[in-house]
């Protein structure tokens, strides 16, 4: 089975192509190698994947090219435990910056959205 649809089919990416192109982008690797597309996965296989969500460290258990349910796509790999670990810390140390940096107390006025713009370099 491929890898962008293994990674499509257990929910790492919404769509195919998006799995493709993280493999294309060298976010996806195979037993150490960076993955293409269309390489073939086996079970036992070691993937390190690259999301928003973070970074997983997996052990492939199934293969499935259907996408089903979450319990079922979570069904196809398991997680290590420092990858978990690693996670969970970063999502605690993203939460803890929030509190430095509060929220806008409204929404941007027409001229300063052409100052950010502007400042951006857009324009």
């Amino acid at each position: 089975m491929r890898v962008d649809k293994w990674l499509w089919a257990s929910r790492f990416f919404k769509t195919r192509a998006q799995a493709a192109r993280a493999c294309d982008l060298g976010r996806i690797e195979a037993n150490g190698m960076r993955a293409k597309p269309a390489r073939e996965i086996r079970l036992g296989d070691r993937l390190r994947i690259e999301n928003e969500s973070g970074v997983f460290e997996i052990d492939v258990l199934a293969v499935s090219a259907v996408r089903g349910p979450a319990a079922v796509a979570q069904a196809l790999y398991r997680e290590t435990e420092a990858s978990r670990e690693a996670r969970l810390r970063l999502a605690e140390e993203r939460k803890a910056m929030q509190q430095f940096a509060p929220l806008p107390e409204r929404r941007p006025t027409k001229r300063d959205r052409r100052r950010i713009i502007q400042f951006r370099g857009r324009v």
